[in-house]
C-alpha cells in the first residue's frame, strides 16, 4: 500500500507579508484570516465558541496528514537581530518574531496585519502543540502567544479542597499546566496568554504564574495585539535586567561576607601589646587582595607577627595569600619559628601555586614575652619600621634579607635579633605603601619617604588607628588617587 505523501503547508500571510491566497485541495490551513473575515469553515463571521472550536480541532487533526519538521515552519531565520530570511533566502525586514502556540491556527483570531512600532511586519510562527513549539523556539523569537485552551499533554494533579480550605475533591487538574510547561521551556521569553472574555479570572491567574499579560482571544485586533506584544517584550527585558541586578547584588554581598571572613582575627589575649591594621586591596570593589597578615600569641607569651605579599592582584593571588596566612598560623601555633617555619611555608606555596613563576615576599617578627627584643626574618620583603619616645622612626636591619618564597629551592632565611626597648611602635607594611608616586612625575615615595612621613606623624602625636589612617591617606594624596597595588599595614604598640 503506497504511503501517503504529506502535503506542504501554505505560507501564512502574516509570515510572508502578502495577502492570503486561495488554498486548493490543501486540507486545513494555518493561514491567518484578514481582519473582518471569518476563518475557514466559519462562514458566519462570528467567533466560534470554545465547544465548536474544540470539535473542529479534533476533526482537523483526524483529516490532516502528519507534518514533518521541515514543514512545521516555512521560513528560516539568521542570527542577525531584526533580520530574517524566507525559504528562498531573501531578507525580510522585521523587528519582532512571535511564536503562536494554538491547537487550531486556522481558526485563530489573530489578524494578519501585525506591525511593530516602526511599521514593519511582525513575523508570526505557528505551532499546534508543545512539541512543535520546542522546534520553533529559536533565539530570534521575542514573544510567545499561548492559547490557554491548549490541551495539556499530561495534566498534573493538584491538591484542592481540604488543603486550601475550600470545598472540592482531594485532587484536581492544573488548568495552567501548559503555561507552566512553556515558562520552563522558555524562561527568557515574554509570554502572552490568550483566553476567552468569559474567563478573565484564568487570565489573571496566568499573569500570577509568570505570563507578562493576558488578552481575550475573541476581542483582539491587530493594533491591540501589536501593542501588547511590544509591551510584553519590554516588560520581560525590564524584569530580566532587574533580576540580573538583584542576583549581582546578592553575589557581591556573598563575596564581601566571604572575603571579610577570610581576613584574620588577631590572637593576642593576655598580651599587653596593642594592635591596629589597615588593608586596602588594589582590585576594584574587592575586600581581599594578594597581601596578607596575621598576629598570634603562643602559650609561652611570645607574640608572632607576620605580613606578606603574593605577586599579582587577582582573586587567585588573594586565595593563595589566605592559604599562606592560615598555614603560617598553624605552623606558628605548632611551635615552628624562623628558618624552619619559612622553609615549610615555601613548600606550601610550591604545592598550591598555579604557576612556577608565582612567589611571595614575607616579613616575620617574634617578640619576646618581656617585649624588649624580637627576632626578625625577611624573605624578600621590606624591613619593618620602629619608633619610640625620643627615638625617631627608623628601619630595622635588613642585611640578612633572604629570597622571596618560591624563588630558590632549599633557600635559608637567617633570623636577626633586634632590641626594641621599653616603649615602642612597630610597623609592618607591604610594598604597596612605598611604591606610590610622589606628584605627577615618576618618582616614588620609597622607604626613606615613608620613614620621614611617619616621623612627622609621630611628632604630631598620632598613634594606633589614627597613625595608620593618616599614613595611608597621605600616600594616596601624594599618588594623586587610588594606589594600583594592594596595601596592608600592621602596627604593634608597647607602652609601660
Amino acid at each position: 500500500m503506497p504511503v501517503p505523501v504529506p502535503r506542504p503547508r501554505a505560507i501564512p500571510a502574516v509570515e510572508c507579508g502578502q495577502a492570503p491566497a486561495a488554498s486548493q485541495d490543501r486540507g486545513p490551513s494555518t493561514e491567518q484570516a484578514p481582519p473582518g473575515t471569518a476563518p475557514a469553515g466559519n462562514l458566519s463571521g462570528r467567533p466560534e465558541n470554545p465547544t465548536q472550536k474544540r470539535e473542529k480541532t479534533t476533526e482537523n487533526r483526524e483529516n490532516t496528514p502528519p507534518r514533518t519538521a521541515a514543514q512545521t515552519t516555512d521560513r528560516t531565520t539568521d542570527r542577525t537581530p531584526g533580520r530574517a530570511t524566507d525559504h528562498h533566502g531573501s531578507a525580510v525586514p522585521t523587528n519582532l518574531t512571535v511564536l503562536l502556540i494554538e491547537d487550531d491556527p486556522g481558526g485563530s483570531p489573530i489578524v494578519p496585519d501585525l506591525l511593530d512600532q516602526s511599521g514593519k511586519p511582525i513575523r508570526v510562527r505557528t505551532a499546534r502543540n508543545l512539541t512543535e513549539a520546542g522546534r520553533l523556539l529559536t533565539d530570534d523569537v521575542h514573544c510567545i502567544l499561548l492559547d490557554l485552551a491548549l490541551p495539556s499533554p499530561a495534566p498534573a494533579p493538584v491538591r484542592t479542597g481540604a488543603d486550601d480550605g475550600g470545598d472540592g475533591d482531594a485532587e484536581g487538574h492544573d488548568e495552567l499546566a501548559v503555561l507552566r510547561h512553556v515558562l520552563e521551556l522558555a524562561p527568557r521569553h515574554a509570554v502572552l496568554a490568550l483566553t476567552s472574555s468569559s474567563d478573565a479570572e484564568r487570565g489573571a491567574e496566568a499573569v500570577a504564574v509568570g505570563a507578562q499579560d493576558y488578552l481575550f482571544r475573541d476581542e483582539l485586533d491587530g493594533r491591540l495585539l501589536s501593542r501588547a506584544i511590544r509591551y510584553a517584550v519590554e516588560r520581560k527585558r525590564s524584569d530580566s535586567a532587574e533580576r540580573r541586578l538583584a542576583e549581582g547584588r546578592l553575589r557581591a554581598q556573598e563575596n564581601r561576607r566571604l572575603e571579610r571572613g577570610l581576613l584574620p582575627t588577631p590572637l593576642l589575649e593576655g598580651s599587653p601589646l596593642r594592635f591596629a591594621a589597615r588593608y586596602r586591596p588594589g582590585r576594584s570593589r574587592a575586600l581581599l587582595g594578594g597581601d596578607f597578615y596575621d598576629v598570634v600569641r603562643t602559650p609561652d607569651g611570645t607574640v608572632h607577627a607576620m605580613i606578606g605579599d603574593v605577586c599579582g592582584h587577582g582573586p587567585d593571588e588573594a586565595a593563595l595569600g589566605v592559604e599562606l596566612r592560615i598555614a603560617w598560623r598553624a605552623l606558628t601555633l605548632a611551635g615552628l619559628c624562623g628558618d624552619q617555619l619559612l622553609g615549610t611555608l615555601q613548600q606550601v606555596l610550591e604545592h598550591e601555586r598555579a604557576h612556577d613563576e608565582i612567589f611571595a615576599t614575607l616579613c616575620a617578627v617574634d617578640i619576646a614575652p618581656d617585649g624588649r627584643r624580637a627576632g626578625l626574618c625577611l624573605a624578600g620583603h621590606p624591613a619593618p619600621l620602629v619608633a619610640g619616645p625620643g627615638t625617631p622612626a627608623r628601619l630595622l636591619p635588613y642585611d640578612n634579607n633572604g629570597p622571596a618564597l618560591g624563588l630558590l629551592p632549599g633557600a635559608r632565611w637567617p633570623r636577626t635579633q633586634v632590641e626594641l626597648g621599653a616603649e615602642w611602635s612597630l610597623m609592618l607594611y607591604t610594598d604597596g605603601l612605598i611604591e606610590g608616586h610622589v606628584g605627577e612625575g615618576r618618582e616614588r615615595l620609597g622607604q626613606d619617604g615613608m620613614v620621614e612621613m611617619v616621623r612627622r606623624q609621630f611628632a604630631a602625636g598620632l598613634q594606633g588607628e589614627q597613625l595608620l589612617r593618616a599614613t595611608v591617606n597621605e600616600v594616596r594624596e601624594l599618588n594623586g588617587g587610588e594606589l594600583a597595588d594592594d596595601v596592608a599595614v600592621v602596627l604593634l604598640d608597647r607602652t609601660p
